[in-house]
């Protein structure tokens, strides 16, 4: 209702009155940013700077839909399978959130633990907001073993960016990698 009408018709203090109009309106403002918020992870991004690891080569992605990758597009879980089968490694499309790779891909046989190498899967289960972060690495420094992802949905919807770890930052992380592969036995 109008808060002059309000004024007039309850004879309502005029402090009261204002604070309803400013409460008001810092609803009407809040809701369009927690809209916002929501369509980008900036808490991770958040946690995960403090981690060591900075966003950098940000760019919204424009390439096409990728025949094989039933992931939903813009998000993380899109981003690492479409990788994976840019390097002729497809990933299983039934893995669910990224909160559930590394079960999933352990159920599959695929091997998971905390060493980054190239062409694995990065998981962070405990990635704020509930579904859990994937990402794909792309390289690991020899020299320092820090390792560098890039990612999807952690700036924004649909963006993509590297991001660069210290060695360190291994153990807090999953890493999934291709099923282990078991020599034929001998039979005697």
């Amino acid at each position: 209702m109008n808060p002059i009408i309000l004024l007039l018709l309850t004879r309502t203090s005029t402090k009261r009155i204002i604070l309803l109009v400013a409460a008001t309106l810092v609803v009407i403002v809040a809701l369009p940013i927690g809209a916002v918020l929501a369509l980008t992870n900036l808490p991770l991004l958040a946690l995960e700077d403090a981690l060591g690891g900075f966003a950098t080569n940000q760019t919204v992605y424009t390439g096409p839909l990728t025949a094989g990758d039933s992931y939903e597009y813009g998000y993380c879980t899109y981003w690492a399978s479409l990788r994976r089968i840019q390097i002729n490694d497809p990933i299983p499309n039934n893995w669910g959130n990224a909160i559930t790779w590394n079960v999933n891909a352990e159920l599959d046989g695929y091997v998971v633990d905390h060493t980054p190498s190239f062409g694995a899967i990065f998981q962070w289960p405990a990635a704020p907001g509930g579904e859990g972060h994937v990402a794909f690495v792309e390289s690991v420094d020899p020299a320092t073993g820090a390792w560098t992802v890039s990612e999807m949905n952690a700036v924004g919807w649909d963006v993509i960016d590297d991001r660069t770890y210290p060695a360190s930052a291994a153990v807090d992380y999953n890493f999934i990698h291709d099923p282990a592969v078991t020599p034929p036995q001998l039979t005697l």
